[in-house]
């Protein structure tokens, strides 16, 4: 393994490569496992320091302040402005998510493939589907067992039941979890099976070299040709390379595309997201919502409305700030935390957002659209019903100008029908993101080719989510790596 920590360099690097890869997260990674496994000399560089074991903070917000980007605090500038959930570490995201894995759905293949059939040139659903098995195996993905589930994830599993939802314990990519509930702080048993315990595991074994806290600032090109990258680290690292790929997420691939001045096609539109919202209820009996697996049960018979459920799992911290009241009621409720759970559901939105880059920064607008503003309510009223039909006696919907606090299902289909229709009124946070370096046939309507090349620069290939034509509506770690990997084989066969 050869692994260079960029903040001790004190001298200029300079590395040769067949490939340099941008980004060490699911597609990073599993791209440059396809390419050093086959031979090619990789050179990753990862902007995020390499934390593992001990190095992840206990608490929440340390967590945040150590390992997501903008210490936790990055923003989507919209109305209302939402928090943008990324990791900023070797592994990309990945250490820090729920571990949560879903095959790519074929009713969203199906879409992509009507839009633009000539994607099937490249994306084959058989071709997704053998990728898939083979990272879900390295994985370990597996259904989460009722022993590590905890009360949180039983009780969502009660309600769904009792509303005749279909619902099914969350695929995870763990092994050996003993549900400590830290997730998205960082597994501190090792358990969780991220990226960087796997497939960038198996580059670094291959071969290739990694180089962290080095935040790539320049892809330089020649003649139409992409030749390398430099980047800041402890000193200037410059990697001279025969291709590039670009695997460092929606957001930041079209920011260093058009910091870069490569803007043909529409780089940085038609970005897409999950916004997520969620209900806090509570419960006679303690359900100690930080212990079991972090995110273990999942409600997905709405999926094709837009939405999905899912059990939360996170510290006291956190919790308490879903808490309702001020002063003493706040306070009493504190003593109560035991007995409060905090679930959610994320949406699959139909609005449009941009990525751009504004006084030498990468910043991202988005608004929910009044459709998705409907699916909010509808998901928080179907979150009430289910921690009301769980045994939930007081719930708090989080919404701005309604209840602060329900005990009545009739209120929350008052929610439903005629709850807030401004975006503001409803806290969520916003996750998965897509679409703005698109997949297409078509140079106009898209950034990259079907085969993951970019229109204008030759040799320079993008491999994250920031391709995919539209967002999944369910959680899309296990389909990045697997189209990346698709990406890896198209930089290989362009070799040959």
């Amino acid at each position: 393994m050869t692994w260079i920590d960029g903040q001790s360099l004190r001298e200029p690097l300079v590395l040769d490569a067949d490939v340099a890869i941008v980004g060490s997260g699911p597609a990073g990674s599993a791209a440059a496992r396809e390419l050093a496994q086959a031979g090619a000399r990789v050179v990753i560089l990862e902007a995020g320091p390499w934390l593992r074991g001990d190095d992840f903070e206990l608490s929440a917000f340390g967590a945040m302040s150590a390992s997501y980007r903008g210490a936790g605090a990055a923003v989507v500038l919209g109305v209302p402005p939402m928090p943008l959930v990324q990791g900023r570490m070797v592994g990309g995201s990945s250490p820090i998510n729920g571990a949560i894995c879903w095959r790519m759905p074929r009713d969203i293949h199906d879409e992509w493939l009507a839009a633009d059939p000539v994607l099937g040139e490249s994306l084959g659903w058989d071709a997704i589907s053998e990728a898939t098995d083979a990272i879900e195996q390295r994985l370990g993905v597996a259904p989460t067992s009722p022993e590590l589930a905890g009360r949180k994830n039983l009780l969502m599993a009660k309600g769904a039941e009792a509303l005749g939802l279909e619902h099914r314990p969350i695929r995870r990519n763990v092994r050996g979890c003993v549900g400590s509930g830290r997730c998205m702080q960082g597994c501190p048993s090792g358990a969780k099976q991220s990226a960087d315990r796997t497939l960038l595991a198996d580059a670094l074994e291959a071969g290739a070299t990694l180089v962290s806290s080095a935040e790539v600032q320049q892809i330089t090109h020649s003649a139409g040709r992409a030749v390398g990258l430099v980047a800041r680290a402890g000193a200037r690292v410059t990697v001279r390379a025969d291709a590039v790929v670009l695997a460092a997420s929606a957001v930041q691939t079209p920011g260093l595309l058009l910091a870069n001045g490569i803007g043909q096609g529409p780089v940085g539109r038609n970005f897409q997201c999950h916004p997520g919202v969620s209900m806090a209820g509570r419960f006679a009996e303690p359900v100690r919502m930080w212990e079991g697996a972090t995110q273990g049960h999942e409600v997905t018979g709405l999926r094709r409305e837009g939405l999905k459920f899912e059990a939360l799992g996170f510290g006291p911290g956190i919790l308490a700030a879903r808490l309702p009241g001020i002063g003493g009621e706040l306070a009493a409720e504190v003593d109560r935390l035991a007995h409060w759970v905090d679930w959610g559901v994320a949406i699959r939105a139909t609005a449009r957002g941009r990525v751009r880059r504004l006084f030498g920064r990468t910043v991202v607008q988005f608004t929910p659209s009044p459709e998705d503003v409907g699916r909010f309510r509808r998901g928080l009223r179907v979150l009430g019903d289910m921690l009301l039909a769980a045994g939930a006696g007081l719930l708090a919907p989080g919404v701005r100008g309604f209840d602060r606090t329900v005990v009545d299902g009739r209120r929350l289909a008052e929610l439903e029908s005629r709850g807030p229709r401004g975006a503001s009124a409803y806290l969520g946070a916003i996750t998965h993101l897509f679409g703005t370096c698109r997949m297409g046939s078509d140079a106009a309507s898209s950034v990259v080719r079907p085969d993951f090349r970019h229109h204008a620069i030759d040799r320079l290939w993008v491999a994250d989510s920031s391709v995919f034509p539209t967002n999944l509506g369910v959680n899309p770690q296990i389909a990045i790596m697997a189209l990346a990997t698709i990406c890896g084989r198209r930089v290989l066969e362009s070799e040959r």
